[in-house]
This record gives C-alpha cells, structure tokens and sequence, in this order.
C-alpha cells in the first residue's frame, strides 16, 4: 500500500533542487568561513550573501547602523532557547509566554519556573487565539521577555503577534516569535510584525535538517547559551554550516517563486479534507476551524475515539499524521494546547494533527480521506460491540 504522508508539521521532505544545491556546495569544498586565509574569505563571502538573502527574504534589514542579524541555529528549540533564556537571562524580572507554545518554549519556560523564575501565562480563547487582554495585566516594568507563537503548531491558528510586539514596544520589552510553522508557508515580514527576535527551522520548509534561525533586531542581543567562539558575535559560537545555509536559502527561494500558488494550493486541500471529514464522518470536530490558520494544518478531533488508536490503525492503513507535536510524540499525556483552548475532554482525547506539504497532490488527500473514514468507522463499530 502505498503510504501517503500528512505529517509536515513534523518535518518536510527535502526538495530535490535544495539536496543539488547542497551537493554542488559540498563539491566547492568550502573552507571554514572564520579562517583568515583566502580559502576562507571565499567561504565567509558565500556564507554572508546567503545570510543576507535569507534576511531580506524575511523581511528583515541588511544595510545601515540598524541592521537585523540573522544568528544560524541547529534548529528551532536551539532558537527558541536561545531566545527565551538569553533575553531573561538571570536577570531579575519575569518572562511572558502564552499556553499554546511548542515545547521548544513552553519546556524551558517550566524549567525557568522550576530555578525560581517568575514565569506568567496568557491564556487563548476556545479558538486557540491569545487574548491580548490578558497581556495588560501581566506585563510591568520587571518583564524581560515576552514569546507568542506565530502560527501554532498542533492547530495551525494565526496569533495577533503584530499587535502583541505593538504593546511591547510601547512599554519597551522586548518580545519573540516561534515562526517555525508560518515561515515557507505564509508571507513572514519581520519588519512589520514589530517583534525583537523570529525563530525559524529550515526543515519544516523542504529545507535540510539540522539549521535554523533566530532573526533578531539591531537593538536585541540575547546572551548566548554557548561559549567558547567569536563567531556570530559570540550570541553563537562554532563553526557556521556554510552548507546547509545554502539549502535554507535554496528553499526559501524556491518557496518565495511559488508563495501564492503554494498557499492557495495547501489551502484548498486543507479545506477539501475537512468538508468531507465533517459531511460524511459522524462527529467530528475541527479544532480552531474559526480562528485564521496556516494554510497546511488542521486538528480534527473524531470524538469518542482515542487519539492513539486512531494514529496506529492510521499508520497500518498507510496514512501517516500525529497526535501533535513530535517533540512531544513519546507521550501519552493529552495535548496541553488543546486543554488550555478548554476544549471537552472527548474532543481533546479524539484529536489528530494533519499537515500537508509542497508535495501533497489532491489524489494523496482524497485517498487519504477514504482511508480515514475506513479506520475511524471500524473504530466506532468496536466500541459498540
């Protein structure tokens, strides 16, 4: 049987352009890019035009005294960590972050909490939106940092991020964005969403595993996590990943050419697989279906059925999704981004994640749709023996 794969949320599949160009820049033999020498100058130069590129593209600024840095990660959870703990710092003072964030910042805002940091919570409404109110009674002049994702994870609902930096900016705190999910999926413009620093992971857009990003502001420095190296002016020591910085870029320029096609495109699908989900299906739920979403992601929930059960007899049936985020895919625990959107417990326990990618045809869905309702119905039936 072939399997049909809706788990891009997880990771994409590299774009066979992306893996040439990696191969053709592993054929340069480039140098390390902080050696002196010519050979490394050459390095530095293709590693720099492909930083600048990747900003520009992000909407960030390259040119004058405030110039944004685009500081290369490992990943995601590298910038996602980097951003909360290096701009909280040990410094006195609390730290904000809402309770749908990926475990990349809610995981290290709990560790904070356990050395005596003073972490606070902003809760969503039942849509999975954050409730920009909650914001003006938890922020004072001791918060050092606020984080709101940009589009979720597990739901795909668009956050108000631009008008949460605007009351930020205002009161001069710095905030930060996981826009792990919505960059390579949705327009991202750096500038305009007013924030202090955007995280952003190059697999998640058909680019190579193992980079990321933390696209900061001239006037945001994070203290850095690690040490031991002048590069990236030390906010990131080691050696930079010349290589695969060239198949981030190759990815988001191949995203960039394809932007509104591709978005329309996923949206259409999404939209197709939750009407026919929710017509011939039974009950069925679509998490966050009133909120603005990605155009990739949906979170249905089959209620009275069990997440686990679904997700197995899924992967039997060559249908390959998730009960949420694969960071957090070894647990049993029910999804917290779900609870705190105080969903009933049936909805929450019945849901899966769907994430569709550049490659997903309208075939895959529509095969995927009937194997869907084939596994849930046998489901249903053996509850009822």
């Amino acid at each position: 049987m072939q399997q049909i794969y809706l788990d891009n949320n997880a990771t994409t599949p590299m774009l066979p352009a992306v893996a040439e160009a990696m191969a053709e820049a592993y054929a340069e033999g480039y140098a390390n890019p902080a050696s002196q020498h010519q050979c490394g100058q050459r390095a530095r130069r293709v590693l720099e035009e492909a930083r600048e590129e990747i900003t520009t593209m992000l909407g960030g600024r390259t040119s004058g005294m405030k110039a944004d840095r685009l500081v290369f990660t490992s990943g995601g959870t590298e910038s996602n960590n980097l951003a909360l703990r290096g701009f909280s710092g040990g410094r006195e003072g609390n730290l904000i972050v809402s309770s749908i964030e990926h475990p990349s910042i809610a995981s290290v805002a709990e560790q904070l909490a356990r050395e005596g940091r003073d972490v606070r919570t902003l809760t969503v409404s039942q849509d999975g939106v954050t409730q920009i109110d909650s914001l003006h009674h938890l922020l004072d002049d001791q918060t050092r940092i606020v984080s709101v994702i940009l589009g979720n994870n597990e739901t795909g609902v668009l956050q108000p991020v631009r008008e949460i930096a605007a009351i930020c900016q205002e009161r001069d705190v710095p905030m930060h964005t996981d826009a792990v999910q919505a960059v390579g999926k949705i327009p991202v413009d750096f500038g305009t969403l007013g924030v202090s620093a955007l995280s952003l992971s190059a697999h998640k857009f058909h680019g190579p595993q193992g980079i990321g990003g933390l696209l900061q502001r001239h006037d945001a420095t994070p203290d850095p996590l690690f040490f031991g190296g002048f590069q990236q002016n030390g906010i990131r020591p080691g050696t930079e990943p010349i290589v695969l910085a060239i198949g981030m870029l190759t990815a988001l320029r191949i995203w960039k050419l394809n932007a509104t096609d591709r978005e329309e495109r996923l949206k259409g699908l999404r939209d197709q697989l939750e009407q026919q989900l929710l017509c011939e299906g039974g009950n069925i739920v679509v998490n966050g279906a009133d909120a603005t979403r990605l155009p990739h992601t949906t979170n249905v929930s089959f209620v009275g059925l069990d997440r686990q059960a679904i997700l197995m007899a899924l992967d039997v049936a060559g249908v390959a999704c998730s009960t949420g985020s694969a960071c957090a895919s070894g647990s049993s625990e029910p999804s917290p981004v779900l609870l705190n959107m105080g969903l009933a417990a049936d909805v929450v326990e019945g849901s899966i994640r769907i994430s569709l990618g550049a490659a997903t045809t309208a075939e895959q869905v529509d095969k995927a749709i009937h194997r869907i309702l084939a596994v849930c119905g046998r489901l249903r039936r053996s509850e009822t023996c």
